[in-house]
């Protein structure tokens, strides 16, 4: 995986809860790790986000597996892009990470899929200009 494809990296800040009985992280935990990002670099891609008025749903989650994260890791983080635009959803890719002996180990990587939504409607919308502008600007 090229880590140099990605703009974005937030550290991670792993707790004692997170692991399950095998001592590593729980799989839904990274799930976790991924929303706690996704509203960090949607704050940092997009400027002019206010939560309070742009919304959007997840229709999909991916994550796949590659190595234990474990709660002695070092240097764990996400890394995250927006890796596809579409009319009313927006793909984001991530890949958690810590400092291995030779370089960046990969635990996991996913994709989760952003539905632009209107609060006052209920309805899917298509994505603002501006939204569309700032997400391809900070990827550019």
């Amino acid at each position: 995986m090229d880590l140099t494809e990605f703009n974005f990296h937030f550290p991670l800040q792993m707790r004692w809860n997170d692991l399950d009985a095998l001592g590593h992280v729980n799989n839904a935990v990274f799930l976790t790790y991924f929303e706690t990002a996704r509203g960090r670099y949607m704050m940092e891609a997009c400027p002019d986000w206010d939560w309070t008025k742009h919304m959007f749903l997840i229709g999909n989650v991916h994550a796949s597996f590659h190595k234990e994260l474990l709660l002695t890791a070092r240097h764990p983080e996400v890394f995250m892009r927006t890796s596809k635009v579409g009319n009313k959803s927006f793909e984001l890719s991530y890949a958690i990470v810590s400092q291995g002996k030779n370089g960046k180990l990969v635990h996991a990587t996913g994709q989760t899929t952003q539905v632009m939504f209107d609060m006052q409607s209920k309805k899917t919308i298509q994505i603002p200009e501006w939204i569309r502008e700032q997400l391809e600007a900070y990827e550019a």
